[in-house]
């Protein structure tokens, strides 16, 4: 049990480093087809936190925490 979780957060963090690279791709070279519409659906994700005020912040926090 202790390996399937060790794989599935590993797997995790690749996932996370590959959505970080896309933001990255997205910002620095415009719409790149590797990365799809990662930047704009970031983007958009933020505009919607930002929208929602101190409910938006307390939900972004929540997100961090369950990242680290």
């Amino acid at each position: 049990m202790n390996n399937i979780k060790a794989w599935i957060g590993d797997f995790t963090g690749v996932i996370v480093g590959l959505i970080a690279l896309g933001v990255v791709a997205g910002v620095v070279f415009g719409d790149v087809p590797f990365v799809g519409g990662i930047a704009s659906n970031f983007a958009a994700t933020v505009n919607m936190l930002g929208d929602a005020g101190a409910v938006g912040a307390l939900a972004l926090a929540i997100l961090v925490g369950l990242y680290d």
